[in-house]
């Protein structure tokens, strides 16, 4: 006779799950217990349940399916909670099981019990607590097909003593595929191309919900001769053998794109949640084109809303639309000639011997007395050196500008991070969630000094599971992005000072091959150990704590806040 743990396990077993991540206890043994039991899946323990939400949504964003991650009763279901809110805000399908008190003491108040079905209502699409075994098998086709279908949370609630009861050995669980890709109609449709074809500039906004349909935007692009303005999701997929591309917008953007926006009749938006309004031009005519029709205008105001597939419906507006003339093409080589500069300046930041350059040796004298490294050199170098088929992930802060902005993604590569939710200490959980999927795959994480502490404890898991994950540390410090904002605000930096130890020491301790590294000329020799080494290993760079990264448009008000800030910290 099978219990509720040993079909939950199956079940997920067929669905194709390969790995749960989790941090075990009480509720929850009867899950353990039949995980061990069963091949097709893994248990991956982790020192904190963040971390486990973290890599089970980095695997759904990558594989397109379901990630598993569990928490036990109060406190450790509670610790899911932050990678969960990341996998909501990722549209990644993700099943969380979390452990709860015996049935017969809900509602008493009893050691560590909280009210999980309250607790996760914001964050999932679908949370039930199990109450017995008849009911089980209809909960957790729920559950899984919300998750997939809604592409978000699911979370089932485990009472201690639920998880061994015995089921009907006749009891099956049957989940429902996905749903296939729709196309508005064809009226609207129609409605789109007038709106193109009277528009003598057009500019793309092409997100990651365009990806799987990237030969269409770019026949769409090629025949009305449309710059491309990225999301930072979207250089997965589309920043290789682009000539329409001109990066990325917002704070980690450039003047390109910019210009892209400004000087368009018609924006196109394709696949994207873009959340920053105020770096959207004002008074051009929007087109919007997503999936979930309750994205369509809550970023800026849209003439026009398309329901469906990005890329289906891009591939039906390329063959609808007239060719544009010289005056498209001129827009577009204005923005992608903008955009090679640009792109060409900080190539320079990332290259060898930068420093000893003139241009250098006065940024040095201004910015970095003490001759620490550039993050835009080892930001390029591991670009430079990183496999055709390497997975990258960024911590949310100033380590996720040097990815955007010196690392090129080819077409073998992939990106995640958490770049909805915009969460410290994201990157080395979901590369431990890439890796796991393929152990013979390189996969780098940008790190943060603060994101990487912040969660160290997680080294450990790598080493047990052989896990061979590269960790690029930009350590400058501090909480590098706090100290950008407040001092272009005028304020001194407070509070963003970190008293690092030696980093690669620590990671030694744990199992890691770790290099530190603090000369600019050792740089490229330390990647290249860190990355050709067949287990964890970790780079730990020492980077200029005072490096500048400028946003797209800089304002007078930023240069004078930043100024003020600066006589301030000298007198200091």
């Amino acid at each position: 006779m099978a219990t509720v743990a040993d079909l939950l396990i199956d079940s997920l077993a067929d669905l194709g799950v390969t790995q749960v991540w989790g941090v075990v206890g009480d509720a929850l043994n009867p899950v353990t217990e039949a995980i061990s039991h069963c091949e097709r899946i893994e248990w991956i323990g982790v020192r904190h349940e963040e971390v486990g939400a973290f890599a089970a949504s980095a695997q759904a964003q990558l594989t397109g399916t379901l990630g598993v991650c569990m928490g036990t009763v109060g406190p450790g279901g509670i610790h899911l909670l932050n990678g969960l809110y990341d996998a909501k805000k990722s549209h990644a399908a993700v099943l969380a099981i979390c452990g709860q008190v015996p049935s017969t003491q809900i509602g008493t108040e009893m050691f560590q019990e909280v009210n999980n079905d309250v607790l996760y209502a914001d964050v999932s699409v679908y949370s039930q607590t199990i109450t017995n075994a008849e009911h089980f098998p209809f909960v957790l086709e729920r559950a899984v097909n919300a998750a997939t279908n809604q592409r978000g949370v699911s979370v089932l609630t485990l009472p201690a003593d639920v998880g061994e009861l015995d089921v009907d050995k006749d009891s099956t669980v049957n989940f429902t595929p996905p749903q296939p890709r729709t196309v508005p109609s064809p009226d609207l449709v129609a409605r789109a191309v007038e709106l193109i074809d009277a528009a003598e500039k057009v500019t793309l906004l092409v997100g990651i919900g365009a990806r799987a349909g990237r030969d269409s935007v770019l026949a769409l692009a090629h025949k009305v001769h449309a710059p491309m303005v990225l999301s930072l999701k979207a250089k997965d997929g589309f920043e290789h053998d682009n000539p329409y591309q001109v990066g990325q917008s917002g704070l980690i953007g450039n003047p390109a794109a910019q210009k892209a926006f400004e000087d368009c009749d018609v924006l196109v938006m394709l696949g994207t949640d873009f959340p920053y309004r105020e770096w959207l031009p004002e008074g051009k005519t929007v087109i919007q084109v997503d999936d979930r029709g309750a994205h369509i205008g809550r970023r800026t105001h849209v003439q026009l809303g398309l329901v469906g597939d990005a890329g289906d419906t891009a591939a039906a507006l390329a063959g609808a639309v007239q060719a544009k003339g010289e005056k498209a093409a001129k827009h577009l080589s204005d923005a992608t000639d903008k955009f090679a500069s640009w792109l060409q300046g900080q190539q320079e930041l990332g290259a060898d011997g930068f420093e000893d350059s003139g241009l250098g040796r006065v940024r040095r004298h201004l910015d970095n007395r003490d001759g620490d490294i550039r993050p835009e050199l080892v930001a390029a170098e591991v670009s430079r050196q990183a496999a055709n088929t390497a997975i990258f992930t960024g911590d949310t802060g100033m380590s996720t500008v040097w990815l955007s902005r010196l690392v090129q993604v080819r077409a073998g590569q992939r990106l995640v991070g958490s770049f909805n939710l915009g969460s410290m200490a994201n990157a080395m959980p979901q590369a431990l969630g890439a890796q796991a999927l393929d152990r013979d795959r390189q996969v780098i994480a940008f790190c943060g000094d603060g994101g990487l502490t912040m969660l160290l404890g997680d080294l450990m898991t790598a080493v047990p599971y052989s896990l061979p994950v590269k960790l690029i540390v930009f350590n400058n410090r501090r909480l590098g992005m706090v100290k950008l904002e407040m001092e272009q605000e005028g304020l001194p930096e407070s509070g963003t000072e970190l008293g690092n130890p030696d980093l690669a020491a620590v990671a030694r301790t744990m199992g890691f091959h770790a290099v530190r590294v603090e000369d600019p000329k050792d740089v490229a020799a330390a990647v290249a150990e860190v990355l050709e080494h067949d287990g964890p290993a970790l780079l730990d760079a020492v980077t200029n704590a005072d490096e500048v990264s400028l946003p797209p448009t800089p304002t007078v008000q930023q240069g004078v806040g930043f100024g003020i800030a600066k006589i301030k910290e000298t007198l200091a």
